[in-house]
């Protein structure tokens, strides 16, 4: 895999929940760590994503922001 972002967290799919129009994926990244996103039922589909497979969690964002109460 070749990619311009340079955040990339490898991990294996600890859940999937499949909606009507979208996925959430929550992938395990370190033990009890977890990066959940929602993508599109059909990303999900074509990426063939199943629990227990290896995947990347990829991060495109220019900035980071950290908030506080």
């Amino acid at each position: 895999m070749k990619i311009s972002a340079r955040n990339t967290l490898k991990g294996t799919i600890k859940t999937i929940s499949v909606g009507a129009v979208n996925t959430e994926v929550a992938i395990e990244i370190a033990p009890g760590v977890e990066v959940v996103s929602i993508i599109t039922k059909s990303s999900a589909e074509r990426l063939d994503l199943a629990e227990g497979k290896e995947a990347y969690a990829v991060i495109k964002a220019s900035e980071v922001m950290i908030a506080v109460d």
